[in-house]
């Protein structure tokens, strides 16, 4: 084989893991540094950031171990029940920085993943997601808003 047609030839499987494998080796140098972040504060300034975000400080060192993007599948979620985070009540910081929270140290994030991969999660979630009686309720509360918005208008 000469050398223009080995560096043509791809190895679309090969491509897919070598590149998992890069993106998580990036997601784990952001975590160690967000921890080496927290872990240079002051014992009060963690417990500042803590208060402002609504945890304890322990919770927040939890938090940090998990990175930033540990409630990814929350946001897919929400997509997938066709939710409008722009809309009430899915607009409201501290309900989706406490969804978050939940979500971030989910013990079913596999499940979610899995089910979110295979387009199932609006059908199953109710089963593994601590958010769910939230999303329930939520969800709920938003039709009745929209429901009634006509009535209202209605002379």
């Amino acid at each position: 084989m000469d050398a223009r047609r080995a560096e043509q030839v791809r190895f679309p499987m090969l491509d897919r893991i070598l590149g998992a494998v890069a993106r998580s080796v990036v997601r784990g140098r952001r975590m160690v540094e967000v921890r080496a972040e927290l872990e240079q504060c002051e014992p009060g300034e963690v417990a500042r950031i803590a208060h402002d975000l609504s945890v304890t400080p322990n919770e927040l060192k939890v938090l940090a171990r998990k990175g930033p993007n540990s409630a990814s599948e929350m946001d897919q979620l929400l997509a997938a029940l066709g939710v409008d985070r722009s809309q009430r009540p899915f607009n409201e910081p501290a309900l989706i920085q406490d969804m978050q929270r939940l979500c971030s140290v989910c013990e079913s994030k596999r499940q979610c993943a899995d089910e979110l991969a295979a387009e199932t999660a609006a059908a199953h979630y109710r089963a593994y997601c601590p958010n769910a009686y939230t999303l329930d309720h939520m969800i709920e509360r938003g039709r009745g808003k929209a429901a009634a918005a006509p009535e209202a208008t209605t002379p």
